[in-house]
Formats: structure tokens, C-alpha cells, sequence
């Protein structure tokens, strides 16, 4: 497996998200999703959506995963502050 299959199994289930998904082993993942499902849900809520999309993928292809989750209006008010 590796980023550009997650990335896609990630968008596929997450319908609208922009997702990159990076790799140096194809073992570790670190995602960065922006997902309109994100809205009013807590950091947990929001990892176990993305965790969903990979399903027993998730601790055999994919060994670790790190996920920087945000819904869009939060990527706009990080834009304006910097």
C-alpha cells in the first residue's frame, strides 16, 4: 500500500475532502484532510471517521497514521491568522 491508495481510499469515503497523504516507507502515513464532515466534531469523532475509511487496512497495510483532521472554516481562520 501506498499514499496515493490511502489518499484515494480516504476520499472515496469521505466524499468533497482534500486529502494528501505522505509516505517514506509505505508503512507510515501522515494525512492532512479537510473534510465538510469535520464540522462540529471533536478530534476523536473526526479520526474515527478517517479510520472508517480504511478499514482492516488500518494496523496491517497501514501500520501507523498520523491525521491532521479539519473541517473548512477552520482552515480559513488558520489562513488569516498567520
Amino acid at each position: 500500500m501506498n499514499a496515493s491508495q490511502v489518499q484515494a481510499l480516504i476520499a472515496a469515503g469521505l466524499p468533497g475532502a482534500e486529502v494528501i497523504v505522505e509516505s517514506d516507507d509505505d508503512t507510515h502515513f501522515a494525512a492532512r484532510i479537510v473534510a465538510p464532515q469535520f464540522v462540529g466534531k471533536r478530534t476523536i469523532s473526526r479520526h474515527q471517521l478517517v479510520y472508517a475509511t480504511l478499514g482492516a487496512k488500518m494496523g496491517r497495510e497501514i501500520h501507523a497514521l498520523s491525521i491532521e483532521a479539519l473541517a473548512p472554516n477552520e482552515v480559513k481562520r488558520i489562513a488569516d491568522s498567520g
